[in-house]
């Protein structure tokens, strides 16, 4: 992560864990994205990036394969971290 400024899901690299933070795509894939789990608020970790293929990433208990394109137009930062009392 760059200064902590959002960047699309295809630049992160593997083994990161990251916020999705929005989706910049039409209303049929962002549609399809929030049905899969993929909304603003929710970590990512992403286990494999092999760039230009697809991006394998675990949320919410499962794994999923999204394609290059989609995963340029999901935003990402970094994940908050609640400070511990």
């Amino acid at each position: 992560m760059i200064g902590g400024q959002a960047m699309p899901l295809a630049m992160v690299k593997p083994g990161d864990t990251v916020t999705v933070v929005g989706i910049t795509a039409g209303r049929g894939l962002a549609r399809r994205l929030t049905a899969m789990g993929i909304t603003p608020g929710v970590n990512i970790r992403v286990v494999n990036n092999n760039m230009p293929g697809p991006v394998i990433i675990g949320i919410r208990g499962s794994k999923l394969v999204l394609g290059h394109g989609v995963s340029h137009k999901i935003m990402v930062g970094e994940v908050e971290v609640c400070p511990k009392r």
